[in-house]
């Protein structure tokens, strides 16, 4: 495996081998642009993911709303002792990925704090040099592997996550938010304990499957997957709010109020609205802003 080693200095220019699968360009996105309303004229068009010609420019630009990702996760209460970790593949060396520092609060990371691992998981130079947590490096070294889609997988003990993941099974289509993963979500069926196994990371990539964006790991908590950190970070939020919302209507539900279930066309109408990556991206957007204007753009260092 590659052990190449860089510098954030380092710039290389975008070719089409160095290239991920394209998404397509937010103003010519009809789907997602019908989202939104503009001027008559048809002028006023959302933004979307933006794009970028200087691939060291574009790593800054993803570090910096990786550290917002944290930052909301720190927010949010996400945060657990040394538990829960991002993942972001590296937009120079598509083997090499970045990781939260072990052990180093989500509410206080910066982007300089994030540390670049090489293919075999080892910490390399470009990067903040500090360990990193190895159940996080088995875990999401094996989703990039096995998703070539995937920039960036998250996974925390969110405190309604790992609860509804006690039950093993998808969640319902109760609400339309719950719509946004509609079709998309995966369920691994066993817990070994603490990942400490190549084995056990393989086998989660293999339940999360070829196109879920999110799968709940039993027992233990969420994993959520996206074409930009942004997304996976907003999909985590949502699939977390999802689980709340059916712990509360399960602890109706069982005194004697039944459910009323989301139609598959229905859902399958929301969904196919909602599922755009550059969804997903402007989702995030919002709180990328707050945290930028609470933190005066600390976060971005």
């Amino acid at each position: 495996m590659s052990t190449t080693t860089t510098t954030q200095e380092q710039t290389v220019r975008l070719t089409n081998e160095d290239q991920l699968p394209p998404l397509p360009p937010a103003a010519n996105d009809a789907g997602f642009q019908s989202l939104a309303r503009g001027g008559r004229n048809g002028t006023l068009k959302l933004r979307g993911i933006p794009t970028f010609s200087d691939l060291t420019e574009k790593r800054k630009w993803m570090k910096e709303h990786m550290a917002a990702a944290f930052r909301f996760f720190g927010k949010l209460g996400y945060g657990e002792g040394v538990s829960g970790h991002i993942s972001m593949r590296d937009p120079i060396l598509k083997d090499h990925f970045w990781m939260n520092p072990f052990a180093k609060h989500f509410s206080t990371i910066k982007a300089s704090d994030l540390v670049l691992l090489d293919a075999d998981g080892f910490v390399v130079e470009g990067g903040a040099q500090l360990p990193v947590n190895e159940a996080g490096f088995l875990i999401h070294s094996e989703i990039h592997k096995a998703r070539p889609d995937v920039v960036a997988a998250a996974h925390t003990h969110g405190i309604h996550g790992k609860t509804w993941s006690s039950f093993g099974k998808p969640i319902e289509m109760l609400t339309q938010d719950a719509c946004n993963f509609f079709g998309k979500v995966g369920v691994y069926e066993d817990h070994g304990g603490i990942v400490l196994s190549a084995d056990e990371g393989k086998a989660i990539a293999k339940a999360l499957g070829k196109e879920n964006i999110a799968c709940i790991l039993q027992n233990h908590g969420l994993l959520t997957v996206g074409s930009t950190v942004d997304e996976a970070a907003i999909l985590y939020s949502m699939l977390e709010h999802a689980c709340e919302s059916q712990l509360l209507a399960e602890a109706a539900a069982a005194n004697g109020l039944p459910k009323k279930i989301i139609s598959d066309d229905a859902a399958k109408f929301t969904a196919d609205a909602a599922q755009n990556p550059h969804n997903f991206y402007t989702e995030f957007q919002p709180e990328f802003e707050l945290l930028v204007e609470e933190t005066n753009g600390r976060f971005l260092e």
